[in-house]
């Protein structure tokens, strides 16, 4: 498993951020920071996420800054050349996953079947997004479908909140969870980073409850 991914392993959480104004970007990844999970899906489906991700990765160099809703290898580029660590797709696109890997650049690729599963394995990946977690069946899906593939880890996004989280990071074959609960769009918007911060700090707080 790629260093990067571990790492996303070890903070149980990940934020999916969607920015709208290139502003928030450094406000945002310090009440991320402050609040205890270092790191930051940016989706690229917004105009300013590219120029976000640069802010971040240079205000915050201790921080992980990914790029997620990729689904080009150009994306791919410019999330990178911005200073993103790494990638994450909402499906597995075999031209985007073996530029990643012939770049040496961590990617987690989107997977709801089996067979999805096992073509990400086929190209040496051990780590999947699973996505969309929650309407897909969500953690009771992953262990039914865990059991054939002895190593590979999940990263289930979508649907994942601070209601049910604790049911997926009680999995041990579930890396990390992506989740947006603590930087809804209205709060970014409407600059209340303060609150992003208590909320990142009780998404923090879970991960430690449920594994030290």
């Amino acid at each position: 498993m790629n260093d990067v991914i571990k790492e996303l392993g070890a903070y149980g959480i990940v934020p999916v951020v969607v920015l709208n104004d290139a502003k928030n970007a450094k406000p945002l990844a310090k009440a991320l920071c402050e609040g205890g999970l270092a790191c930051a899906e940016v989706t690229f489906r917004t105009q300013a996420a590219e120029e976000s991700i640069r802010i971040m990765a240079k205000e915050f160099p201790q921080m992980l800054v990914g790029a997620g809703t990729v689904l080009t290898v150009e994306q791919v580029q410019r999330a990178v050349d911005a200073g993103a660590n790494f990638i994450v797709s909402p499906g597995l696109n075999p031209v985007v996953v073996q530029y990643c890997i012939d770049h040496s650049i961590p990617v987690c690729p989107g997977t709801c079947t089996p067979s999805e599963m096992e073509q990400a394995m086929s190209m040496g990946l051990d780590t999947v997004k699973f996505f969309p977690a929650e309407p897909s069946g969500g953690v009771k899906f992953i262990k039914a479908v865990a059991a054939p593939y002895t190593n590979l880890k999940f990263m289930p996004t979508g649907g994942v909140n601070a209601t049910n989280v604790r049911d997926y990071l009680e999995y041990d074959r579930i890396l990390c969870c992506g989740g947006s609960w603590m930087v809804k769009g209205s709060l970014i918007d409407n600059g209340e980073f303060d609150k992003i911060r208590e909320l990142t700090k009780e998404a923090a707080a879970i991960v430690r409850e449920i594994r030290g």
